[in-house]
């Protein structure tokens, strides 16, 4: 959709490119193509690994920070409206003085009310409309640094910052299951999508820790980790949780996984990560896991483990302990 609209907006004129220079596409995601260039001009920005290694090797340049001198940028827009003035604000940065800078997203996630209120201040062109969505640019030169991502503090001292899960304090799932955790888990401990480092600050309260291994696509969540989690035992891994290996394997896997790639609830995303957290315990090795009650992981986490036991939780959430992988077959896909 975002490649019809861009074009769209080049056939008709209104927007025209520089015909030289690089351009930078920031926040992109797989549905994603560029060919309103040719590949050597673009430079994509993400920190999200999955994409990061997809765009990688689509032979993109690809870059986890933003850089400057392009002759252009393409912003596409996250669902959170804060998040999308954020990179709009790094993208005016990463642009020449006088550069361009387009703003591309679909109507659910509030394109039309962000183009208004660009409009209302000036700085934001007709927008084009097509395909579920707008696109608009401006001309580089405004004052947004209101608009600039800044580091943040919740109450507790974590340091977090727009555009990552939970930024203003650690959600009530992650709470929920800190406070079921035991006080022995076992030597060598994994956090799977382990975002700002709040459960794994709680695991490295436990005296039996020696070993925690902190895994996180998100590499602006694992920069804020790094500075939560200041112990010698944690290792901070950049990658994406589900294809996480570790040297040993684990006594305990802890995670409060993802499920939504987009508006939608993805299931499958969160079964991925249960799967991924079996392959990586030991024989006696136990799942602690945090899940919205509507999600139906049940059947899953049953084929996966030999003891399996609901914990409690809330109206929202439930915490399961799952114990003892079953060691599945290649023809088994336990999910």
């Amino acid at each position: 959709m975002r490649a019809l609209r861009l074009t769209h907006a080049l056939d008709m004129g209104v927007i025209a490119l520089p015909e030289t220079g690089s351009i930078l596409v920031v926040g992109p995601s797989m549905n994603d193509n560029f060919n309103f260039a040719s590949r050597d001009r673009i430079v994509i920005l993400t920190g999200f690994k999955p994409y990061y290694d997809f765009f990688t090797q689509c032979g993109y340049q690809v870059t986890t920070k933003p850089t400057d001198g392009h002759a252009a940028a393409l912003v596409c827009m996250p669902r959170s409206k804060d998040d999308a003035l954020a990179l709009i604000a790094l993208a005016q940065d990463a642009v020449v003085p006088g550069g361009l800078v387009m703003v591309d997203g679909q109507k659910t996630d509030g394109i039309a009310s962000l183009h208004r209120d660009m409009r209302n201040r000036g700085m934001a062109s007709e927008a084009l409309s097509k395909a579920h969505g707008k696109i608009f640019s401006f001309i580089a030169g405004h004052d947004v640094s209101e608009w600039q991502t800044k580091m943040r503090k919740t109450d507790e001292g974590f340091i977090t910052q727009a555009g990552l899960f939970s930024p203003d304090a650690p959600d009530r799932g992650s709470v929920l299951l800190a406070n079921a955790l035991p006080n022995k888990l076992g030597g060598h401990v994994v956090d799977l999508g382990a975002g700002w480092g709040y459960l794994s600050y709680q695991i490295l309260k436990r005296e039996t820790v020696k070993h925690l291994d902190l895994v996180e696509a998100e590499a602006n969540a694992l920069d804020c980790a790094r500075q939560n989690v200041c112990d010698e035992r944690a290792n901070f891994h950049w990658l994406d949780a589900r294809k996480f290996k570790p040297v040993r394997v684990a006594d305990a896997v802890l995670c409060n996984p993802p499920f939504h790639t987009s508006r939608q609830a993805n299931s499958a995303l969160g079964i991925e990560f249960i799967t991924a957290a079996a392959t990586i315990l030991s024989p006696g090795g136990t799942l602690w896991l945090v899940a919205n009650r509507h999600l139906p992981y049940g059947k899953h986490i049953a084929a996966l483990f030999s003891d399996v036991e609901e914990l409690g939780g809330d109206a929202t959430y439930r915490v399961i302990r799952a114990a003892r992988p079953l060691r599945q077959t290649p023809n088994q896909t336990g999910a």
